[in-house]
């Protein structure tokens, strides 16, 4: 997704692998009628990170410090050297997973769903350096499809992270660096990938750039085995399988830790988004191709309108937010968001408490209520109306406590996942944009 100090989504992604029926894309091939995978978060039961011995509110509570570290990354300038660059990726701080599989014959893997983020990694045999992973390791030599990348191919020179050892060894060497002190290192390559989707059968895109990282270390979590990367960027997912699915893709997030339904993500015809309700916005182009760049106009609470200030940006800078699925908070400048916050607290007539071991500041007693009555808040992009009601901008975060699930940064803004709950999100690539429908995730 893009790592630092470290998160994305507040979710991760799982996809669900049937072994029915398996399918080979030409990756110029349409599939008709697209497809589908589940989308599981960090903290499901579903997830390799759940940790059964946390409650609810702690979860939550991590997922909210994880969006500041999020902030870091998506805003926080690199210090890149020649030999070790910056990337832009997040090592293990994303909200959702993914399950895949990479090779001939194929081998699934687990790795953290980044929409801030491009290259596809995993941990590989042989490892000269590795952080201790619970699930094995993707073995290269195993698979029948596993192919080097050239020094001079268009796939190397295009990533900008990577490197020859020599003349006599051109295979392209990568290496990411990330804010927090997390490294991966290791070879470029092509090969299968194949996803899980929802009519039992799975969908293999042959030739697809993955990095095999031999040296990693840092902060990452033992049960995921690296990143998938959904950005915009060249050697991302969506990008090398672009023209099999129509270079669209979307996703339809449940409310948080719904216990029986799973949100999903959508490929290609399944990820049209249109009908009542929906508004589209562009994607403006920005300063890294990997990150979903929207303008915010402003935000309005019931009948005010709050218009959008930055004071961090130059008049040139026409996306002034990012759109996240792995950002749990909205995250806005710290002007901007005082306003806002001043007016959401004019048009609440609950107690307001103080909670000092939460980033949220705008907090009330809920009496033991999950909701709030809150008027909707609607954000204004660029041609699109999106209407918030207090599943989007409220959370628990005690059995008593509501808090308004905004904050401030002194630079940058996300639109985080929690906003957009109960909406069908859709990216269309080819056509630059961003659409919106209010859904009933559950129910799809």
């Amino acid at each position: 997704m893009a790592l630092h100090s470290c998160i994305f989504f507040i979710f991760f992604l799982l996809l669900k692998f049937s072994t029915t029926c398996f399918y080979a894309r030409s990756l110029t091939e349409p599939i008709k009628g697209g497809f589908s995978v589940e989308l599981i978060h960090r903290d499901s039961p579903k997830s390799p990170f759940y940790n059964p011995t946390k409650t609810l509110f702690q979860k939550l509570n991590t997922s909210f410090h994880r969006t500041l570290d999020r902030v870091n990354h998506f805003y926080e300038k690199p210090k890149a050297t020649k030999n070790t660059p910056q990337s832009v990726i997040i090592s293990n701080q994303g909200e959702y997973l993914v399950k895949y599989s990479i090779g001939t014959p194929p081998f699934e893997l687990m790795g953290i769903a980044d929409t801030g983020s491009d290259l596809i990694w995993s941990q590989c045999k042989p490892c000269e350096q590795c952080y201790n992973q619970t699930s094995p390791l993707f073995d290269p030599s195993k698979s029948k499809t596993y192919e080097p990348v050239s020094c001079y191919s268009t796939v190397c020179q295009t990533l900008g992270q990577t490197y020859c050892l020599s003349d006599a060894q051109p295979n392209c060497q990568y290496t990411i660096s990330y804010g927090d002190g997390s490294h991966s290192q290791g070879n470029l390559a092509f090969d299968t990938l194949t996803l899980g989707s929802n009519t039992d059968s799975s969908v293999a895109f042959p030739s697809i750039p993955v990095g095999c990282g031999v040296n990693n270390a840092g902060t990452f979590d033992s049960e995921g085995s690296g990143i998938v990367g959904l950005g915009g960027g060249h050697v991302s997912l969506v990008s090398q399988i672009g023209p099999s699915i129509d270079f669209k893709f979307s996703y339809c997030l449940v409310p948080l830790f719904h216990p029986k339904s799973s949100s999903k993500l959508n490929f290609g015809e399944n990820a049209v988004v249109g009908g009542p309700g929906t508004v589209s916005t562009p994607i403006i182009p920005g300063s890294v191709d990997t990150f979903y760049y929207l303008r915010l106009e402003g935000m309005s609470v019931g009948s005010k309108r709050i218009e959008f200030v930055d004071d961090s940006l130059s008049d040139d800078e026409k996306g002034n937010i990012i759109i996240d699925s792995g950002t749990t908070l909205t995250i806005l400048p710290e002007k901007f968001y005082a306003k806002l916050e001043s007016e959401v607290a004019a048009n609440i007539n609950l107690e307001r408490v103080n909670i000092t071991d939460q980033i949220l500041s705008l907090c009330y007693n809920s009496g033991g209520h999950n909701a709030v009555e809150a008027p909707p808040i609607v954000a204004h992009f660029s041609g699109a109306d999106v209407v918030l009601d207090s599943l989007n901008t409220f959370v628990s975060v005690s059995d008593d406590v509501l808090c308004f699930a905004f904050a401030p940064v002194a630079t940058g803004s996300i639109f985080g996942n929690l906003a957009q709950m109960n909406y069908l999100v859709g990216y269309d690539l080819l056509r630059k944009t961003v659409s919106f429908k209010p859904t009933d995730c559950t129910k799809m």
